[in-house]
């Protein structure tokens, strides 16, 4: 069972999820790190870290998404893929960013409790946007069959 879920080609939209919340994870730990630093000791403004923080996650979730997550392609071109990726993350960076301030400023909520609110949401979205845009094998099967 471990073997399927980390090693063999990941088909299953379960399997695919559990290894994206695992991707997910290290990119937040990335992004977390990044905000935590450059906010703290950077003294740059919560919300232009967390931008920042983000891009740097976005990067590292792109490079394990596509070697480890979905294995599936739509797009053959790596710029074009990279260049969606990135769209559906910058939809994800303005949710996130909209939830941290929504958690911040109307709600109180301390920001890096805050972030880790708003990154739950923007997993989900981020994941099945990118999975039916990008990395859809019911997409690519059916293409072939024409």
């Amino acid at each position: 069972m471990l073997q399927k879920l980390l090693r063999n080609k990941a088909d299953n939209i379960f399997i695919q999820l559990f290894r994206y919340a695992l991707v997910g994870g290290s990119s937040f730990l990335i992004d977390f790190g990044l905000l935590y630093a450059l906010t703290e000791y950077g003294h740059i403004y919560y919300l232009l870290s967390a931008t920042i923080s983000f891009l740097a996650g976005l990067i590292v979730n792109y490079l394990l998404s596509i070697t480890w997550v979905f294995t599936e392609k739509i797009l053959q071109n790596r710029f074009w893929e990279f260049l969606i990726f990135a769209i559906i993350g910058g939809i994800g960076l303005l949710i996130n960013i909209g939830l941290l301030y929504f958690f911040t400023e109307i709600c109180q909520a301390h920001y890096l409790l805050s972030k880790m609110l708003a990154t739950l949401f923007t997993l989900f979205w981020n994941f099945f946007a990118r999975k039916y845009a990008l990395f859809n094998n019911y997409k690519t099967t059916k293409a072939h069959e024409k």
